[in-house]
């Protein structure tokens, strides 16, 4: 008897279960409306949007996350996709321009991945974080870096990116690959456009990661002049090393017996011995105070001939 009304109960808990699971007629509509808004962001049929986004019960799902996949965003969709008009009219109807996807990743982190430079251009308009977000582990500019986007990248340090931003490893997981920034990864990629615009824009010539405390958790941490003679990156990216500033007295690689005195290592053997001219040095200190200062575009605001300007820029 006991046993029977135990088996009936818990067959009654379980169909009572069932019903709450069963979704309410409201939440039906509610999830129609946002697939009809996520089909016309597919379409990139902007004209639908805004006529949807018209409607009070449609603007409810601007901000919602559905799809197969990766749930994301209407503007996460349309991120991706490069579709930058339903992009623009999300944008103006109010769509959060940094909401997260189950990656951690932003709509515009979304846009950097698939090279849509126009919505990359527009988030970014929009007040998008350059930086991405912080619980992400990559960044937009890690990308762009390792994909060689040097269009992509510019507009990302043109509106404020960490230039030596690093992969984000818990303390404890602290190696060398936590100090493989943007530049490190443009070099290794052979992305010599993006490894100068890196550099223009302030980039440590030393060490992708400028943390004392990362650095001395990680055995014998690596420059990235030394990087760039043991890849082989070729003399250009070792002049540019140069003329930004690098250590050259850090690496050590070129005492390697199995290093092939090429190129790359006489030119950094001949200037451990032949001093910087006093105009470079001038450069290298005027550079460090507006890069201090987080002010690298004001060097065009400056009441200096266009001669100089364009020295303090490295155009030739």
């Amino acid at each position: 008897m006991v046993l029977c009304q135990t088996a009936s109960m818990s067959l009654m808990d379980i169909s009572k279960i069932f019903s709450l699971l069963q979704p309410k007629e409201e939440e039906e509509e509610h999830t129609s409306d946002c697939q009809q808004l996520n089909q016309a962001v597919s379409n990139d049929d902007d004209k639908l949007l805004a006529e949807l986004l018209s409607q009070e019960r449609y603007r409810r799902c601007i901000n919602s996350r559905s799809g197969w996949g990766v749930p994301g965003t209407p503007l996460r969709m349309a991120a991706a996709q490069g579709h930058l008009r339903c992009l623009e009219v999300l944008l103006a109807q109010g769509a959060e321009v940094d909401s997260l996807d189950v990656k951690a990743q932003t709509p515009l982190f979304t846009a950097v991945s698939a090279k849509h430079l126009e919505c990359v251009v527009a988030l970014l308009r929009a007040g998008a974080d350059p930086n991405g977000s912080q619980y992400n582990n990559c960044s937009p500019v890690l990308t762009a870096a390792r994909e060689g986007d040097v269009d992509i990248l510019r507009e990302l340090l043109q509106h404020g990116a960490e230039v030596d931003v690093r992969p984000k490893v818990p303390d404890w997981a602290s190696n060398a690959t936590a100090c493989r920034g943007p530049l490190y990864i443009s070099a290794v990629y052979g992305h010599l456009d993006c490894f100068k615009l890196l550099l223009l824009h302030g980039a440590n010539p030393d060490y992708n990661c400028t943390e004392e405390k990362m650095l001395a958790r990680i055995k014998q941490p690596k420059t990235v002049l030394e990087m760039c003679l043991r890849y082989g990156c070729g003399t250009e990216y070792i002049q540019l090393l140069i003329d930004f500033g690098a250590n050259v007295y850090l690496p050590t690689l070129i005492i390697d017996k199995t290093t092939k005195q090429n190129e790359a290592v006489v030119l950094l053997l001949k200037e451990r011995v032949c001093p910087k001219t006093l105009m470079s040095q001038t450069r290298l200190a005027i550079r460090k105070y507006v890069s201090m200062a987080n002010r690298m575009r004001a060097l065009d605001s400056l009441d200096i001939p266009q001669t100089l300007k364009n020295y303090l820029k490295h155009i030739s």
